[in-house]
């Protein structure tokens, strides 16, 4: 009979997520092991990825193939770099914190192109998202039908995304 480990939280950052191949790492802030993220933990938060270097606190265990990740309890969007802002975004007297959280579904989201489109519920105007702004909210790619949060602003070829974030994560604010 194999023993079961206890539970614990871990606050630490993603090394890698792979959307298409359903796993990624994570490395804790104090040290030790990778710890695998599974794509059904992330589902179960809300995400169906996580951008590389975002923070993030979960909920690990040992197992037999090593420590693995349980539950999401918070991503945190990578640290800011020093990525060129967009210009539709550089507006200093704007903070997105400060937009009102919009329903939406994705359209379509193509990480090779660097940009995709979602329908806040109730309309059918298409809203731009950036790759960078999806990355700096802490995803790393969109799917079809993906239920999200979008904090929008009028860019200067029509409303954008300024924030994206998980719906799930979004009802929890």
């Amino acid at each position: 009979m194999e023993r079961k480990s206890e539970i614990r939280r871990v606050v630490g950052h993603v090394k890698w997520f792979d959307p298409a191949k359903g796993f990624g790492f994570v490395v804790a802030e104090d040290g030790g092991a990778d710890i695998l993220l599974h794509a059904n933990v992330l589902r179960n938060f809300g995400q169906s990825s996580v951008a590389d270097n975002a923070g993030i606190e979960i909920s690990v265990q040992e197992t037999a193939r090593g420590m693995q990740a349980l539950e999401v309890h918070r991503i945190d969007p990578p640290k800011v770099d020093s990525a060129p802002p967009l210009e539709d975004l550089d507006n200093e007297e704007l903070s997105a914190a400060d937009l009102p959280l919009e329903p939406a579904r994705v359209k379509w989201f193509d990480k090779a192109k660097g940009f995709g489109f979602a329908n806040v519920f109730g309309s059918d105007e298409d809203i731009f998202v950036h790759v960078e702004v999806l990355r700096r909210s802490g995803f790393a790619d969109l799917q079809p039908g993906e239920a999200i949060g979008l904090r929008v602003i009028e860019g200067k070829r029509g409303r954008m995304a300024a924030s994206v974030t998980a719906w799930d994560a979004a009802l929890k604010e």
